[in-house]
């Protein structure tokens, strides 16, 4: 396969899982900032933009932060390359490049969500139809998915298309969780409280983790238990834990297919050392935001390496 066939494929499910990760993120804020009262909802909006990595831009041009205002900026503004309506741009760009490489039902799902997405943000998005907007961002990732686990050969293409998935998809979670434990809270005196709860409800609303993690851990909200959910639960999909063992299982395919290890499949080794038998006490010893900021370290070094092995940049 060529690299610029890989990169486009790799950067093409890099790019959805963004955007499906940016329309999670915007529900979660949404539902919390309609329990709130004013000011409360524009705090809840800045740690929106704050956790999405919009806050420069955004106020560049806002003097506020409101609900309108925030989520507008996030799915639709021009100038910004990771507003959702770019980030589409880019992802039906990646498939277009790699149309050779993928099937028909993959380039159907991704176009077609595309046209959608692109018109649904061709105006300003109001109050009565923000709701509409995220979920038909997070349905194109779905059918994105589905097609490609239903109607790829498990061959290269596929495997770069999961390892770009799931190296963002690690990426996201420890970014997320990383920002809310060292910026989201004005100080310290906030944990353990009702706002510090809040915040952490936010989390899991915006990885889909919610419903999984209260049902496993009887509806309790804590911070150790959901930190140990997000990091070290391979049972769900969007935890770290098992984010890396499926990019682990899709380079080792990789490898296998050239016959030949790289530089990736050597730190993501490296990687699986340090998180084997890794416990919540351990997490919390060395430090979370330092644990995090070491993870996301890694993913990104393991990134690079994809690209350097298969000779594009990744």
């Amino acid at each position: 396969m060529l690299g610029r066939t890989a990169n486009s494929l790799f950067w093409m499910f890099r790019y959805l899982e963004r955007a499906e990760n940016t329309a999670r993120l915007l529900d979660a804020g949404l539902r919390m900032a309609l329990t709130r009262d004013s000011v409360s909802a524009e705090e809840e909006w800045r740690s929106v933009i704050e956790t999405a990595g919009h806050r420069r831009g955004y106020e560049a041009k806002n003097a506020t932060y409101t609900g309108m205002q925030a989520w507008n900026y996030i799915l639709r503004d021009k100038d910004s390359s990771a507003s959702v309506l770019n980030t589409f741009q880019q992802i039906r760009s990646n498939a277009r490049e790699a149309r050779s490489a993928i099937t028909s039902e993959v380039w159907e799902a991704v176009n077609d969500s595309w046209l959608q997405i692109k018109d649904m943000l061709a105006r300003p998005v109001g109050e009565q139809r923000v709701g509409e907007v995220l979920t038909a961002v997070r349905r194109a990732g779905t059918l994105a998915h589905g097609a490609v686990l239903g109607s790829m050969l498990r061959e290269e293409g596929f495997h770069f298309a999961r390892a770009g998935t799931f190296i963002e998809r690690a990426d996201n979670i420890a970014r997320i969780m990383d920002i809310k434990y060292y910026l989201l809270l004005p100080s310290l005196s906030y944990v353990g409280s009702s706002m510090d709860t809040g915040q952490w409800d936010m989390v899991l609303r915006s990885v889909s983790g919610d419903s999984a993690y209260r049902w496993l851990n009887a509806g309790q909200i804590d911070a150790r238990g959901i930190v140990s959910f997000l990091v070290l639960d391979e049972r769900f999909p969007r935890s770290l834990a098992y984010s890396h063992a499926a990019l682990r299982e899709n380079l080792a395919a990789l490898a296998r297919i050239h016959g030949i290890e790289g530089t990736s499949n050597e730190l993501m080794r490296e990687s699986d050392i340090r998180l084997s038998g890794l416990s919540i006490e351990d997490v919390f010893d060395k430090g979370l935001h330092k644990f995090l900021t070491d993870f996301t370290a890694a993913n990104s070094s393991i990134a690079q390496a994809i690209g350097q092995d298969y000779r594009f940049l990744a």
